[in-house]
């Protein structure tokens, strides 16, 4: 899938508590270094932690009519529900991310691509707990978004909360993990 549309509609979905929101702020601030039209519009239940999230982002040469993101060329898949629920909403020749490890049901269609990777297990694996999303946006950005070094530090600087900084690297070692898997 190609960076250099005009637009790109990105749907990323999941649970409350997965960093579905935090991904979205994150692409948001690539955008807005690109010099990019951005849009950023969460949704979530009232239950925020374990409800339903999804977060729409659109990245745009040109203004933005509507923040509403119906028919996304990407799909961030963080959970079975989200995947069930928005994959047929993709447009043909898009692209879903998702999360392998929570998500074994077979892909149906065959006018998009799928990028599986097992982020939640990856995370466990490197002591990255709970960073599963961080793991799914690298592969995003390797993907879908190519994006240099200097602009995730930028992008992750920006929306990692000072009080937060110490978690920096271990964010830093998630994309980098979702950037290098293959598959």
């Amino acid at each position: 899938m190609a960076n250099k549309q005009k637009t790109t509609r990105i749907l990323i979905a999941g649970f409350g508590g997965q960093g579905v929101l935090f991904v979205g702020k994150f692409l948001a601030y690539v955008g807005m270094a690109e010099d990019r039209q951005v849009s950023w519009l969460p949704s979530y239940g009232p239950e925020m932690r374990g409800g339903t999230a999804n977060c729409s982002v659109i990245l745009s040469d040109d203004p933005i009519g509507s923040p509403i993101v119906d028919a996304p060329d990407v799909l961030i898949a963080m959970n079975l529900p989200s995947f069930q629920k928005y994959q047929d909403a993709v447009v043909p020749g898009g692209a879903i991310v998702l999360d392998s490890s929570l998500i074994n049901e077979a892909y149906a269609r065959k006018d998009i691509t799928y990028f599986a990777l097992p982020a939640t297990q990856m995370a466990t694996d490197e002591q990255l707990d709970g960073l599963g999303n961080m793991i799914l946006l690298g592969k995003f950005l390797e993907a879908c978004l190519p994006t240099s070094g200097e602009l995730i530090q930028k992008a992750l600087a920006k929306v990692v909360p000072a009080k937060k900084e110490h978690l920096l690297a271990a964010n830093q070692k998630a994309i980098a993990l979702g950037r290098a898997h293959q598959g």
